[in-house]
């Protein structure tokens, strides 16, 4: 299915994208302005042919239906038998949700009340900082949440604990005061190797500081045995279904530290929001949907041109986790190698997804994407107006940079452009033109821009709501399942054959040259010996 459009890739050869403008409409055309967000890709080299050819590509894979059928609430994660509604725990004013034929949303509404009663109560009492233990999707949802929702914080402080390196929980646990700190363990099965560590370093400090852990956890599990064995009663249980996925967990549950952050009305509102574009994903037309428009350009750079991989680049401070978290919604959703039926995929699968936010990006490794031998497709997002009015010029001086950025990425700078400027400064001749050439900008390097109004709770939750969808697109045009995670399996089993053999309670027999080794050297030195 991927002929055609491959096709129209050669055909557009070096094809400029500046030269796409000599369209008037072209920014017009090759934009989408919805739910009061505004997606601009008209700075990349599709045009109506190739990206008719992309919705079509669409079609073919039956988008609409798979979309339709995750709505429904069927088993779409196969190789689990699972269904997948992480949309059901914002479906705040939709109606019922069916999972085998029962509806989902009472108890949706039930557990998200509960978890406003006590972040209530939570904010009203002497708690002053709640650490959040959980790792993956229990972690870099909230975290970066909770960084991106900053001016709406009015809550204890939060902090969240996720790497096994005692480091971490070490650095966090510094300076807190036992007798005012919550701890929310999140973990759905409550067996997680690298939470449950770090939730009994907790304990254990709160033991050593002479605290009672009584009101001292909160468990985030549908393990609520487990969690009744650490002394964690049932009002401090909160437990999801096996619908939802842990990268796509924020919405529930495991946004309990970022409600008693903001409160449950902003929190709701954030709900709202990506509730807002769930509405859009399920109504708007392939070629006027904005999730399917973020994949499908996706999809022209990676699948279709080759590029390997992609540049997020918030423009926004607040968003400075954003990147780390869409590494893993992306690569840990559509990282794989075989198609639903099991067989080798015929074309690559997700790109390698990274970034930073602007401006500081600009001063590390913009270098390489505006003059390195490899193109690097960059996703822009700015807000029209920042939270600071005081400091109104540092929002025009970041908007400005950013569409600069995007600009100069496309134009570049011509060999003749690049020899006028070291005219000027006083080169000559054969160092003129060695000068000159060090100036040139290729260009031509595609990027896309969001742009939204202020970076509200309801208008993260779009953001991150768009995002979850343009995965979830990709992977049915890629005829693969984004919602399990396999790849991570072997390297947990081997790590726990392994745990032994690093205290030096068991022997390296059996492991290849290099893992022996290395735990040779680690042993060697925590012996002491020279």
């Amino acid at each position: 299915m991927w002929d055609e459009v491959k096709r129209l890739s050669q055909a557009a050869g070096s094809r400029r994208i500046e030269d796409l403008f000599e369209n008037d409409n072209r920014a017009a055309e090759f934009s989408l302005n919805s739910v009061g967000l505004l997606f601009d890709y008209s700075k990349t080299q599709l045009d109506e042919q190739s990206r008719a050819a992309l919705v079509r590509i669409a079609q073919d894979a039956d988008v609409e239906g798979r979309r339709d059928a995750m709505f429904g609430g069927e088993p779409i994660n196969e190789t689990e038998g699972r269904a997948v509604l992480h949309t059901a725990l914002r479906n705040l004013d939709g109606g019922p949700v069916l999972v085998g034929g029962k509806d989902v949303m009472p108890g949706v509404r039930d557990t998200l009340d509960r978890m406003a009663k006590l972040a209530e109560h939570i904010r009203g009492s002497t708690v002053t900082d709640v650490v959040n233990i959980g790792i993956g999707g229990s972690d870099l949802g909230p975290a970066m949440a909770y960084k991106a929702l900053g001016p709406y914080v009015d809550g204890p402080r939060c902090h969240f604990v996720s790497n096994v390196d005692g480091a971490d929980i070490a650095d966090t646990l510094r300076g807190l005061d036992p007798e005012t700190t919550l701890f929310i363990v999140a973990s759905k099965t409550f067996t997680t190797i690298e939470t449950m560590t770090n939730a009994r370093t907790a304990k254990a400090w709160l033991d050593d500081k002479g605290v009672s852990h009584e009101d001292r956890f909160v468990a985030l599990s549908s393990n609520k045995e487990k969690a009744a064995e650490w002394g964690i009663p049932d009002a401090r249980v909160f437990g999801f279904g096996d619908w939802v996925g842990g990268r796509y967990s924020m919405w529930g549950p495991i946004g309990l530290a970022l409600m008693i952050a903001i409160g449950d009305k902003a929190f709701r509102a954030f709900l709202r929001g990506a509730q807002e574009m769930d509405r859009h994903f399920r109504a708007a037309p392939l070629h006027q949907n904005m999730p399917v428009l973020l994949a499908l350009v996706g999809m022209w750079h990676n699948q279709v041109q080759g590029h390997a991989t992609r540049a997020v680049l918030p423009y926004d401070d607040r968003l400075a986790r954003l990147p780390a978290y869409l590494q893993q919604l992306e690569m840990e959703s559509n990282g794989k190698g075989v198609s639903m039926d099991g067989k080798d995929l015929e074309v690559h699968s997700g790109p390698v997804v990274w970034g930073e936010p602007g401006t500081n990006g600009q001063h590390a490794f913009y270098q390489l994407i505006h003059q390195g031998t490899r193109t690097v497709p960059c996703e822009f997002m700015v807000a029209a107006t920042g939270h600071e009015p005081d400091l109104g010029h540092h929002h025009d001086l970041l908007v400005a940079n950013c569409l600069a950025q995007s600009e100069a990425l496309m134009r570049g700078r011509s060999l003749e452009e690049a020899r006028a400027i070291c005219a000027e400064k006083g080169f000559e001749g054969d160092e003129l033109e060695r000068q000159a050439r060090h100036r040139v900008f290729p260009g031509n390097r595609p990027s896309t821009t969001l742009i939204y109004p202020q970076l509200t709770p309801e208008t993260f939750g779009k953001i991150v709501a768009l995002y979850e969808h343009r995965v979830f697109v990709e992977g049915v045009i890629l005829n693969i399942n984004s919602f399990d995670q396999w790849g991570v399996e072997l390297g947990k089993e081997l790590a726990k054959s392994l745990e032994d053999v690093v205290t030096g309670e068991a022997p390296s027999t059996g492991k290849d040259g290099s893992t022996r080794q290395l735990v040779d050297y680690v042993l060697l030195y925590r012996s002491g010996a020279d």
